[in-house]
């Protein structure tokens, strides 16, 4: 599912327009996004957290050359599911 698909969900499930069902989505990953941003973790119980994940640098080797080369620290975002999703999710076979 795709944010359009989800967009379209919510208006249909809720009765927006369209266009309101959009912004409502938007501003959720906006938030999140904001968050990021902020350096602060994002809770949706029973659905999961979301959180920025810091990486060191280390030292890497190219596979075509075998050349030795230095990879930069990095952040990434990180997504660790919540118990009860899990729990409905494993159940579903």
């Amino acid at each position: 599912m795709n944010k359009s698909q989800i967009i379209k969900k919510l208006a249909e499930s809720q009765g927006l327009p369209v266009s309101k069902a959009e912004e409502v989505v938007n501003t959720f990953f906006g938030e999140i996004e904001r968050a990021f941003f902020n350096s602060e973790r994002v809770e949706i119980r029973g659905f999961g957290s979301f959180k920025i994940k810091y990486y060191k640098g280390y030292k890497g080797r190219n596979p075509k050359t075998g050349e030795t080369i230095e990879v930069k620290p990095k952040k990434l975002p990180f997504f660790k599911v919540g118990k009860e999703l899990k729990k409905r999710v494993d159940r579903q076979e």
